[in-house]
């Protein structure tokens, strides 16, 4: 229990004298506004990632690469992500999670804190009421 509180938590530095503790449950995770998605027929999401850049247009044009990139997300991710709609905490997700997928969305919290870690990174997301850093 006491690791999953630690994961729960993420130190960010503001400055060498200030660190700013912010706790991922209390966040109300929102999506991208230019992130395009949808379902295929399986039902999965699907994200459109639009590939932008002096790189991607070379690319795009001397290698026929692909406009956009197809990222599928998995069983909880494609639950998870109707989910975030700006109003919903993580907790809140975390509980509609836990109730859809039982023991199998186990170790709940690490977990789906995780996911929200790493689409925040991929700028899919923001959180509304993130702290500044």
């Amino acid at each position: 229990m006491e690791k999953e509180k630690s994961l729960m938590k993420k130190q960010s530095k503001k400055s060498k004298k200030q660190n700013i503790e912010i706790n991922y449950l209390d966040l109300i995770p929102v999506r991208s506004e230019e992130l395009h998605w949808h379902k295929d027929i399986k039902g999965r999401v699907i994200l459109d990632v639009e590939n932008t850049g002096w790189f991607n247009k070379i690319a795009q044009t001397v290698f026929n690469k692909p406009q956009y990139t197809k990222v599928h997300l998995d069983a909880q991710g494609t639950f998870i992500w109707p989910l975030i709609d700006g109003k919903r905490t993580v907790t809140d997700i975390a509980a509609l999670v836990k109730e859809e997928f039982g023991e199998a969305a186990e170790p709940l919290y690490p977990r789906i804190i995780k996911y929200f870690q790493i689409v925040e990174s991929y700028h899919f997301i923001k959180f509304a009421n993130m702290p500044s850093k």
